[in-house]
C-alpha cells in the first residue's frame, strides 16, 4: 500500500544529498589477470577503502556534503539514522560518534540499521515517518539519513569481484525541493539468496542464478506494483546493484526501461555499493539534472522499498577515482598479506583519556586565551603565546583549513607501532605541521597526517580536515581528524 500523502508545502522532503566514494580504484582486469577470470557482470571497476577508511568515515564525508549542499548545520539535526551492512565493529552503535563529528545535539533521536542492502531505504522510510522533526527546545530540526557499505566476499568469488565502496547522506526538511512523491515496500520470504554468516566478514550465497533472479524481480516488482506514481514517469530508477547486469532483469518488473536504469547506474565504476547503491545512484542521477527519480532498494531474504522523488535536489558528490591499484595493492589495502601491530604495541592512550579529547579530534575545539587572544591546540594548559595559565579557555571550534608549515614522509620501518598496519597496508605516510586557519583571523599549529601518498604536499599546500581511523587498541577503533590537499576534496 502506499504511504505517499497530500503534497503540502510543509512536506518533509529531500533538502539536499550528499556522496562519497574513495578515490582507490581497481579494474576488472587486475582480477582477470590474477584468477584468469573477472566474475561480476558488467564491473568494469570499483572503488576501494584506503586502510583508514570505512563506512563511519565514509558516512561521515557524505554526511558533511549533505549538510554543505543544504545549508544547515550540524545542530540542527533532531533525527539521524545510520545504515550498513558492514559495520567496523560487531557490536557497537555508531552512531554516538557521529553525533559526535557533526556536531549534532546529544538529545536528537538516533537509528541504526543493518542486516540487508535495502537499509538505506528502510531508515529513509523511517526518517519520513518520524517528521515532524523538532530539536529538545521545540524547535523544528532537519533529519539525516546515511548509507555506507563497503562488501567483501571470498577472494574467487562474484561477491568479491563485484564489492565496491560508497556512501550517500539524504537531509530531509519540511518544503524541501525534493518532494517524495510515493513510497512502497514488498516482502516475499527468499532465504539463501546472499547472507553472511555470524562472526564471518565475507558475504555469501547459494549461487542458484535463477532463484537469485527470481527473488530479485518478484521483491522490487512487488514493491513497484504498489505505487500510485507511474514508475515509466521517471527520469532515472536507482536500482539496487549487486553487479551490473541483475538490476536490467529487473526493468519490466518495475516497469522502466534499460535508458532509465542507466540514467542512475554507478556499478560499473564503483562496484556493488551494498546499502548504499541506490543512494549513491540516486545522487548521481540527481546530479546529472534529472527531476523525477524512482530508488528501487533490494534485500535479500527478500524484501524490497521503492520511492519515487520529484524535484531538482542540491548534490554535493565525489565520485571519481583517483589512484588505480594492482592487485597485490588491492590485497594489502584489505589487510590480506600485512601484518598487523607489533608485540608490545604503540604509546598507551586510554579509552576515557581518548574520549576527553574527543572535541578537538572530532570537531577541531581550540581555545582562545582570555588574556592575549591567542588560539590553543588542545585547549588546556599554559598559553602557547603568552605563557599565562587561564581559569578557562573560551572554547573556539576552528573552520577545518589550513597551510602546511613543515613535512615529512614516514617511510617504510619508521612508523610508531600503533600506525605499522596502516603503513604495512597504505605504504609511506605523509607527516606534517599544520596552521589551522582561526574562525575570525590568527592560527594555531598542529602535527597531523597528510593524505596524499606523499605527493604534492609541501610547504605552503592548503589543507582540510577529514575524518579516518587512526588506530585501534585494546579492541577499540580510534577516530580523529587527518588533513588532505583542498584540490583532493572532490
Amino acid at each position: 500500500m502506499s504511504a505517499a500523502g497530500s503534497e503540502t508545502a510543509d512536506e518533509p522532503g529531500i533538502a539536499a544529498i550528499g556522496a562519497y566514494t574513495p578515490r582507490l580504484r581497481i579494474d576488472a582486469a587486475e582480477f582477470e589477470e590474477a584468477w584468469g577470470r573477472f566474475d561480476a557482470a558488467g564491473v568494469e571497476g570499483k572503488a576501494v577503502p584506503e586502510a583508514d577508511e570505512d563506512v563511519l568515515t565514509m558516512g561521515i564525508e557524505a554526511a558533511r556534503r549533505a549538510l554543505d549542499a543544504a545549508d544547515r548545520a550540524g545542530d540542527e539535526i533532531a533525527h539521524l539514522a545510520f545504515a550498513t551492512t558492514t559495520p567496523p565493529m560487531a557490536e557497537e552503535d555508531l552512531t554516538p560518534r557521529l553525533v559526535s563529528v557533526l556536531g549534532a545535539p546529544g538529545s536528537a533521536a538516533t537509528r541504526t540499521f543493518t542486516g540487508s542492502t535495502r537499509v538505506g531505504a528502510q531508515a529513509l522510510a523511517g526518517a519520513l515517518d518520524a517528521s515532524p522533526w523538532y530539536r529538545s527546545d521545540g524547535s523544528d530540526g532537519i533529519a539525516l539519513v546515511i548509507a555506507a557499505d563497503c562488501p567483501r566476499g571470498e577472494p574467487d568469488s562474484e561477491t568479491e569481484h563485484a564489492a565496491g565502496a560508497g556512501a550517500a547522506a539524504f537531509v530531509l526538511d519540511a518544503g524541501a525541493p525534493g518532494t517524495v512523491a510515493d513510497r512502497t515496500s514488498h516482502v516475499d520470504s527468499y532465504p539463501g539468496t546472499r547472507f553472511r554468516e555470524a562472526g564471518s566478514e565475507e558475504t555469501t550465497g547459494l549461487g542458484i542464478t535463477q532463484y537469485d533472479r527470481e527473488a530479485f524481480t518478484a521483491a522490487l516488482g512487488g514493491a513497484a506494483d504498489g505505487l500510485d506514481v507511474d514508475p515509466s514517469s521517471v527520469d532515472a530508477a536507482a536500482v539496487q546493484s549487486p553487479d551490473g547486469k541483475l538490476p536490467y532483469r529487473a526493468a519490466g518488473a518495475l516497469s522502466v526501461d534499460t535508458e532509465t536504469i542507466v540514467a542512475a547506474e554507478t556499478v560499473s565504476h564503483l562496484g556493488d555499493t551494498g546499502a548504499a547503491s541506490t543512494f549513491v545512484g540516486a545522487a548521481s542521477a540527481f546530479d546529472d539534472g534529472a527531476e523525477r527519480v524512482l530508488l528501487a532498494a533490494y534485500g535479500s531474504g527478500a524484501g524490497a522499498n521503492a520511492l519515487v522523488i520529484d524535484g531538482s535536489v542540491p548534490v554535493d558528490a565525489a565520485l571519481s577515482g583517483g589512484t588505480h591499484l594492482s592487485y597485490a595493492e588491492y590485497l594489502r589495502r584489505r589487510g590480506e598479506i600485512t601484518t598487523g601491530e607489533p608485540e608490545g604495541g604503540g604509546a598507551y592512550v586510554s579509552v576515557p583519556s581518548w574520549q576527553r579529547t574527543t572535541p578537538q579530534r572530532h570537531r577541531l575545539v581550540a581555545g582562545r586565551c582570555p588574556d592575549c587572544g591567542a588560539l590553543n591546540f588542545p585547549p588546556d594548559g599554559a598559553c602557547e603565546q603568552c605563557h599565562g595559565r587561564p581559569d578557562e579557555y573560551e572554547q573556539v571550534e576552528l573552520p577545518g583549513e589550513g597551510s602546511v608549515e613543515a613535512v615529512t614522509t614516514i617511510a617504510q620501518g619508521g612508523a610508531p607501532p600503533e600506525f605499522v598496519e596502516q603503513q604495512s597496508r597504505s605504504g609511506p605516510f605523509v607527516s606534517a605541521i599544520v596552521a589551522l586557519d582561526g574562525p575570525h583571523g590568527g592560527s594555531v599549529s598542529v602535527p597531523s597526517q597528510v593524505l596524499a601518498g606523499g605527493e604534492n604536499v609541501e610547504v605552503g599546500t592548503r589543507v582540510e580536515a577529514t575524518i579516518r581511523r587512526i588506530y585501534t587498541q585494546e579492541g577499540v577503533i580510534r577516530y580523529g581528524f587527518k588533513m588532505r590537499p583542498v584540490e583532493r576534496r572532490r
